[in-house]
């Protein structure tokens, strides 16, 4: 894990907090946790939320302190942003967040509420990966700035993970797994999902979610550069807890021919506001399908086990790989696997043909896909204890980084955390 290090630099701890610009943007839909040691230090942070720039954000607080967020994350997925008060002596404070790094994902960021105001400390823990560093007391104001200067700046580093899903061949069921895999990421890490339907005129995301918005992912694509964070939530339906859309028109009225780059907006404005973007490619091959999947962070392609798919399996790997040689190969999930009476390719025998890492293989099931399918819900709505939703939540964390291969956590090149990385070092 590594808390991202501030690019700025050291400020004094007790420098005067100016009132809030009257421009200062919306803080994008992240989830923040507390672990305070006072009930002073949790109504402070609470208080936070009374800003209007944390109006998208989800803030709960906890007891404990750091040594409470150490305990909970041992068991539990780690928030886009943890705030923790402290006590400890000075000399045991770097000690026990290396302890926290252990339990966090590498992309969560921390903030440490401190009782000492010691300039050398603030050094030390700005270098070793802390993003701030605030002496109690302090006022809810300079808590949200500084959540601010972290995600909501000018040149904030994005926020959200981009996963494209894109069919080996039509009807291979990506969208059915893309919207279940994107479930079952924001029921499991309780971050917010975004998924862009890109196909159209035949998107699902509408019907699978059981949702007619009046606007979606067409006006944001046709709104010639205007688009924005306050349109874009506009434009989004509300499916489910943390689950948003920006659901396909799925009308013939007119055709849909877009430029190599007209998706590109929109999905960059997804990224630096939701954690979690999901994009459902449609079976086509066009310029904009083609430079999409060349700029996603992830690419997983869906194909069911015969041969037309493993021919078109190997071309979108081979390509892709081309596409995007400094980045991330594609993965690839089997569905579709046990049809009755047909003959199939094995799952792993197609993985090591088309040269991905596989990292699903979904069981054929007519009638739970079937009635889901039917009813506009996903497949854990209609069955909780049906062992496909697992499938969907293994794939969920490794597509967002939040598990390690088999074979990586065997091997001594696994990312230490800062902290750990720079006192090896030293």
């Amino acid at each position: 894990m590594s808390f991202l290090t501030s690019s700025k630099e050291p400020t004094p701890v007790d420098e005067p907090v100016g009132e809030v610009a009257t421009g200062a943007r919306l803080l994008p839909r992240i989830t923040i946790q507390a672990f305070c040691e006072h009930s002073q230090t949790a109504e402070l942070v609470e208080a936070a939320v009374h800003d209007r720039r944390m109006s998208k954000v989800a803030l709960t607080t906890h007891n404990g302190g750091l040594e409470g967020a150490i305990e909970s994350y041992k068991s539990n997925p780690t928030p886009n942003l943890i705030i923790v008060e402290t006590s400890l002596p000075t000399e045991e404070i770097p000690g026990a967040l290396d302890r926290l790094a252990e339990v966090c994902d590498a992309s969560t960021r921390l903030i440490v509420l401190g009782h000492v105001n010691d300039v050398l400390l603030y050094r030390e823990l700005i270098r070793s990966g802390v993003s701030e560093y605030l002496v109690l007391p302090t006022s809810a104001q300079s808590i949200v700035n500084a959540i601010s200067d972290l995600f909501a700046a000018e040149g904030a580093a994005p926020i959200g993970r981009t996963i494209a899903f894109v069919s080996a061949k039509g009807g291979s069921g990506s969208s059915t797994v893309s919207h279940n895999v994107a479930w079952a990421i924001s029921q499991s890490l309780r971050q917010d999902v975004l998924i862009l339907d890109l196909d159209l005129p035949f998107g699902t995301a509408g019907l699978n979610f059981n949702q007619d918005p009046p606007h979606g992912i067409a006006d944001a694509v046709t709104a010639s550069g205007k688009v924005d964070p306050t349109m874009l939530d506009r434009l989004m339906s509300k499916a489910a807890n943390h689950i948003n859309l920006l659901t396909a028109p799925a009308m013939l009225d007119k055709t849909f021919d877009f430029g190599e780059r007209d998706f590109e907006q929109v999905v960059e404005l997804a990224q630096k506001t939701t954690p979690v973007v999901v994009l459902d490619v449609p079976h086509t091959w066009n310029a904009w399908v083609r430079h999409t999947l060349a700029t996603v962070d992830e690419i997983v392609v869906v194909a069911e086990p015969d041969l037309a798919n493993l021919r078109n399996a190997k071309n979108l790997a081979d390509t892709i790989k081309a596409l995007r040689p400094t980045e991330s190969e594609p993965l690839l999930v089997v569905n579709k696997l046990g049809v009755p009476k047909r003959p199939e390719i094995a799952a792993q025998e197609f993985a090591n043909s088309i040269e991905c890492r596989l990292i699903g293989q979904i069981p054929f099931d007519a009638m739970t896909f079937g009635t889901a399918a039917n009813n506009g819900q996903m497949i854990a709505e209609v069955s909780a204890n049906n062992r496909t939703n697992d499938i969907f939540r293994a794939i969920g964390m490794q597509v967002t980084g939040r598990s390690i291969p088999e074979a990586a956590a065997k091997s001594s090149s696994l990312k230490l955390p800062s902290f750990l990385k720079r006192k090896k070092a030293s």
